[in-house]
């Protein structure tokens, strides 16, 4: 025969107290919201495409991921997408916008040249595979970039207010790497 199970106490249950629950509430909120801040303000944030000037690969109305310690880890690369505070020398176009979004095309110290509706470092015509192939860029005088400094140029080079206008862009500048699209969700991918 059996034992049966010793009687357990009764469970007796705390009054429901709703400041408590009100207090707990608000230190979660206040918690994420400090957790949110520090993630946008020192690792990634999120960045709305303004214009057309990096089509195809990135439409109007995208959204892309930047992230901000990349380049404290390893050095900018040709070829990267950027964020990039803008430059002084950059006039007109809409003042509420504050970043801008382009390709490093040329490192510090490479001499660069738009020539024959290519672009060319260092005397050799660069490779851009991300270009659609009727994509021409118009000619522009070569010159060197500067140390600390980056060539920046839109992947849809007609459309595109890019280092053509206002010059190299510094390093000190740099926001970060984009390095996803996150929106639409239909297109999402890393870039």
């Amino acid at each position: 025969m059996e034992t049966p199970p010793p009687d357990l106490p009764p469970v007796v249950e705390e009054p429901h107290n709703p400041t408590k629950v009100a207090v707990e509430w608000g230190a979660i909120i206040v918690a994420a919201i400090i957790a949110a801040l520090i993630i946008k303000t020192f690792a990634f944030q999120a960045f709305y495409i303004p214009s057309e000037s990096m089509d195809p690969t990135l439409k109007i109305s995208d959204r892309v991921i930047v992230n901000k310690t990349s380049y404290k880890l390893h050095d900018i690369h040709r070829g990267d997408i950027v964020v990039f505070s803008r430059p002084p020398a950059e006039l007109g176009g809409d003042p509420s916008i504050k970043d801008l979004i382009k390709r490093v095309v040329a490192l510090p110290g490479e001499k660069i040249e738009g020539r024959e509706g290519h672009v060319w470092v260092n005397d050799k015509m660069l490779d851009e595979p991300y270009l659609p192939k009727t994509i021409s860029t118009l000619d522009f005088p070569a010159q060197v970039v500067p140390e600390k400094s980056y060539w920046v140029m839109g992947d849809n080079r007609p459309r595109s207010k890019d280092s053509r206008f206002f010059g190299p862009i510094g390093k000190n500048l740099v926001v970060g790497r984009a390095f996803i699209r996150v929106w639409p969700i239909p297109h999402v991918h890393l870039l």
